[in-house]
């Protein structure tokens, strides 16, 4: 994957029944994602407000993509943060829809201007 832009242009598919992805596959993926960490089984990354209703302007931002792409994030709201950890459930790991989901909500994040 060459950019963010690129993979923010995908559209996430069903993944139930594919094996979890590589970690070397996801370790190439996260290059374009500035500040995610890979967990184990996850992706994750806090991203920061200059108010809390800032955040949850995000939050609810990132709600609407993944209802779009039909792949959930667990969304954590705190002061002034917002912490975002994607994972495959159907997989049991991670997937492509992961990394999908993670660079349309970075995309997002600029746009609002706080980064």
């Amino acid at each position: 994957m060459s950019s963010l832009k690129e993979l923010a242009s995908k559209t996430s598919v069903e993944r139930k029944g594919v094996p979890p992805m590589p970690r070397q596959e996801a370790e190439r993926l996260l290059r374009v994602l500035t500040g995610w960490t890979l967990k184990d089984g996850s992706i994750e990354k806090e991203f920061e407000f200059k108010s809390y209703l800032a955040g949850l302007d995000f939050a609810y931002s990132v709600g609407k993509i993944a209802e779009e792409q039909g792949h959930h994030p667990d969304i954590v709201i705190k002061w002034r943060r917002v912490r975002l950890i994607l994972s495959t459930h159907s997989t049991k790991g991670l997937s492509e829809n992961d990394f999908i989901v993670a660079a349309k909500s970075e995309l997002r994040y600029r746009e609002s201007g706080s980064d």
